[in-house]
């Protein structure tokens, strides 16, 4: 497996791990599939705002997963902090992908001086927060039934790491980044 940075060839395997991920589980909150315009255009958006999307390519060639950060929220305050999403092809889930992706995930965000990396997992989604707690992620709260889909109420457990900058200690010293 090969994590990288993602281009144009790949947005076939996201789009498709994302619609099922839209079908079939919780882990996105939407209920209605896209197609590989609005991913590419998902892509070129995240590109300018000089965010990474990244994929895990299986040794088949094949996209075994995908992952990406953004702004946490959009007010200047926020500026050191993201949000992060990872996703895995249904039938390479439990293979080290999500892992792999989220390693490099985090170094991507050190690299850019980035303090804190949010995670939003819907609370019954037992594999993911394991991984989160193994990265060292750690909850720091549970909204309740923020959520719907599937014909039912969603919680949405937050997870948050603190990442390592080297030498700086401020918002100042990270600014210099």
């Amino acid at each position: 497996m090969i994590v990288r940075d993602a281009t144009g060839d790949d947005l076939i395997g996201i789009t498709a791990i994302y619609n099922d991920a839209v079908l079939n589980t919780t882990a996105i909150w939407n209920e209605t599939p896209v197609d590989v315009a609005n991913r590419a255009a998902w892509l070129t958006a995240r590109r300018e705002a000089g965010y990474p999307v990244l994929v895990a390519v299986t040794d088949a060639g094949a996209v075994g997963g995908y992952a990406s950060f953004g702004d946490w929220r959009p007010f200047e305050g926020y500026r050191f902090t993201v949000e992060h999403s990872v996703y895995v092809e249904k039938d390479a889930r439990g293979l080290g992908i999500g892992r792999a992706l989220m390693d490099a995930l985090i170094e991507r965000a050190v690299a850019l001086g980035k303090h804190v990396m949010v995670a939003g997992i819907e609370d019954g989604n037992r594999a993911s927060i394991a991984l989160h707690e193994r990265l060292g992620f750690v909850t720091v709260g549970v909204a309740t039934e923020v959520g719907t889909k599937f014909g039912r109420w969603l919680d949405l457990r937050f997870m948050q790491l603190t990442l390592p900058v080297s030498g700086a200690t401020t918002p100042l010293d990270r600014t210099a980044l």
